[in-house]
C-alpha cells in the first residue's frame, strides 16, 4: 500500500480519491516519486459525464453575465494563489519558477477573455434581408464537451479550453496529463470557490481508457486536444467517427531563418529563450535554425556557444537556474537519443550536455 499523497479526480464538485489504478508522479529535479495519481476507469469517466449532463440545463440557462462574473472571480483567485500554483507546476514539470509564472499568466489572460463572454455571445438581427424576410442568429451551448491536455503546460493549455467553453454555457470534462496533474486539479478547485456550480467543470485523471471513454460516449458533443501528432490523429479520427466536433492540435515544430543582415545578438537571445524556456518542451523550441550563408552560420554558432556557457541548469526552484530538468527520465533518454543519432549520422556536436551533472 503506497503512502504517497494521492491526486484524485473532481467530479460533481467532490474530490474522488479512490480507484483501482494509479501511477506515480515524479519530481524531475530529484527523480523521486512524491505523489500518486489515480487513473480513471470507464465507470469513473461516465460518472463525471453524468454529473456534467445533470448540471447543463441550469448552467445553460444562467445569464451570460452571471457566468462571466465567475470568470472574473476566478481571475482574482488565480492571481492570489499564483505562488502556490507555480510551485506545483515546477515540482511536477521541472520548469523554472519564472517559466511557471509566465505560463500561469498566459492562462489568466484566457480567463479574463472569457469574462467578456456577454459581449461575444450577442446574436445578430437583420431586417429585410429579403422580401418580408428578417434574419436572426444566436449562439447556443453544445452541452457536455471535453478537453485532453498535455504535460508541458499543465495550467495554461487547460485554461485555453474550459473557461471559454464554460462561459458560453457548456459543461466540461477535463482530462489533464497524468505526469503533472496537481496544478490543473487545484485550479478546478479554485473555480468552485469562484462560484462555478458543481458538475459544470469535472476533472478526471487517467490514461487511454479515460480518453477512449470521452471519445466514444455520445453525451460528449465536442473534444479539444493538444499533444503529439500521432495522438492528435487518433483523437481526430476516433472523435469524428463517433459524431463529435473535434479540434486536435498535434506537435508543432517552429523553425527560424537568420538572414545575413540580421542582428545576430538579438537573434541568438531569441533562439536561447525558445530552445531552453520551459525546458525546451514546447512547440516554440525551434529545433531547426537556417542561417543564410556560412558567415551568418558561423556567427550564430559562435554566439550560441557563448550564451550556452553562461546558462545554469538546475532545479526549477533554484532562483539561479536558467533551465530545469526534463519531465521524466524516459523523456531525457528520448532527447539524448536525438543527439546520439545526429552524432552518429555525422553532425558536428559543438556543445554536449548529455553528461551534465547538477
Amino acid at each position: 500500500m503506497s503512502t504517497l499523497p494521492t491526486v484524485g479526480h473532481l467530479i460533481g464538485g467532490q474530490s474522488v480519491t479512490t480507484g483501482a489504478r494509479a501511477q506515480e508522479v515524479f519530481n524531475p529535479a530529484t527523480g523521486h516519486a512524491e505523489k500518486r495519481v489515480l487513473l480513471a476507469s470507464q465507470a469513473t469517466v461516465e460518472d463525471a459525464i453524468a454529473n456534467a449532463q445533470a448540471a447543463f440545463p441550469a448552467w445553460r440557462n444562467t445569464p451570460p453575465l452571471k457566468r462571466a462574473r465567475v470568470m472574473g472571480n476566478l481571475k482574482v483567485l488565480l492571481e492570489k494563489h499564483a505562488d502556490e500554483l507555480c510551485a506545483m507546476i515546477t515540482a511536477e514539470h521541472g520548469k523554472v519558477l519564472a517559466d511557471s509564472l509566465g505560463e500561469l499568466q498566459r492562462g489568466i489572460e484566457n480567463v479574463e477573455y472569457a469574462s467578456y463572454a456577454p459581449e461575444l455571445l450577442k446574436g445578430e438581427h437583420s431586417k429585410n434581408v429579403g422580401p418580408s424576410i428578417d434574419s436572426w442568429s444566436e449562439f447556443q451551448a453544445l452541452g457536455v464537451v471535453a478537453g485532453i491536455t498535455p504535460f508541458n503546460f499543465p495550467a495554461m493549455v487547460p485554461l485555453w479550453m474550459w473557461p471559454m467553453a464554460v462561459a458560453c454555457g457548456n459543461c466540461f470534462i477535463l482530462k489533464p496529463s497524468e505526469r503533472d496533474p496537481s496544478s490543473t486539479l487545484r485550479i478546478a478547485e479554485l473555480a468552485l470557490e469562484a462560484g462555478l456550480p458543481p458538475g459544470v467543470l469535472n476533472v478526471v485523471n487517467g490514461d487511454k481508457e479515460a480518453v477512449d471513454t470521452l471519445l466514444r460516449d455520445p453525451r460528449i458533443k465536442a473534444v479539444s486536444f493538444v499533444g503529439s501528432t500521432p495522438i492528435a490523429e487518433y483523437i481526430y479520427s476516433e472523435g469524428c467517427k463517433h459524431g463529435k466536433r473535434v479540434q486536435a492540435l498535434g506537435g508543432a515544430k517552429n523553425h527560424a531563418v537568420v538572414m545575413p543582415d540580421a542582428d545576430i545578438a538579438n537573434a541568438v537571445t531569441a533562439l536561447m529563450g525558445a530552445a531552453y524556456g520551459s525546458c525546451g518542451e514546447r512547440c516554440m523550441a525551434i529545433p531547426l535554425v537556417v542561417a543564410v550563408g556560412d558567415t551568418t552560420a558561423d556567427a550564430v554558432v559562435a554566439a550560441l556557444q557563448v550564451e550556452i556557457a553562461k546558462m545554469k541548469v538546475g532545479p526549477g526552484t533554484d532562483a539561479g537556474s536558467d533551465m530545469g530538468p526534463l519531465v521524466t527520465k524516459p523523456h531525457f533518454e528520448k532527447v539524448k537519443g536525438y543527439v546520439d543519432q545526429g552524432v552518429k549520422e555525422g553532425a558536428t556536436l559543438v556543445v554536449d550536455g548529455r553528461g551534465l551533472k547538477v
